[in-house]
């Protein structure tokens, strides 16, 4: 049911969480990389999430009902939970319940290709989810978990167990694991460059001319 899962370099973590997720994606389109997640939105404004992946897989229930799963109990801390739930709006698959345990798990976060409930109470933790939506009915009897730690979908991009996640007001993006250091160099200079822009703005340049100094146009562009 679960596959191994390879243990994500803490420092690329530490780095990853001074960055925003538009820096990131920049980089990502520079390298060819999809990994930004359409439509997965935080619930709970102003908090931020950086982890590897824990995935999890859910399908709708047949004859013979199963569970919605007690896997959260195999979720270390600092992980992010990405659960794939093909988008269903019509079920919740996280509430509460889900978000106190996580919490007092340490857990980092959660993306759900579907939806949450119990929203009053996950804004009162400032847990870090990010949705589709919310939605008060259950999900208990009409999905199951099928399988974790296994290679996932969300908004249609690839997550892998392991994968960095890194999300804040603006959205979710997945970063390959085995890219992530390579995504790092080239976001650290995107986020430094969108910074000169910024201070030369601020010192009376117009923003035609702080963009031109540091190529704004093109730091998205893949290389030749």
């Amino acid at each position: 049911m679960a596959a191994s899962v390879g243990k994500t370099d803490p420092d690329l973590i530490k780095a990853f969480k001074e960055l925003d997720t538009t820096s990131v994606s920049d980089a990502l389109d520079r390298l060819g990389i999809s990994g930004g997640l359409l439509g997965i939105k935080p619930i709970v404004p102003g908090v931020t999430m950086c982890g590897p992946a824990f995935t999890v897989h859910y399908v709708p229930c047949g004859v013979v009902k199963g569970t919605v799963g007690d896997f959260l109990d195999d979720v270390e801390p600092g992980q992010v939970v990405v659960i794939d739930n093909a988008g269903r709006e019509y079920c919740t698959v996280w509430g509460d319940l889900m978000s106190l345990t996580a919490s007092r798990k340490g857990v980092a976060g959660t993306v759900i290709d579907g939806v949450c409930r119990d929203i009053s109470g996950i804004r009162e933790l400032r847990y870090p989810i990010f949705t589709k939506g919310f939605y008060m009915v259950t999900g208990k009897d009409r999905v199951q978990v099928d399988a974790v730690n296994v290679p996932v979908a969300i908004s249609g991009v690839l997550v892998k167990p392991g994968d960095i996640m890194l999300g804040d007001d603006t959205g979710v993006v997945v970063i390959p694991q085995e890219k992530a250091a390579e995504v790092l160099d080239v976001a650290r200079e995107i986020a430094e460059k969108e910074e000169i822009i910024v201070r030369e703005v601020k010192n009376g340049a117009t923003l035609r001319e702080a963009r031109s100094r540091v190529g704004y146009h093109n730091l998205q562009t893949r290389r030749k």
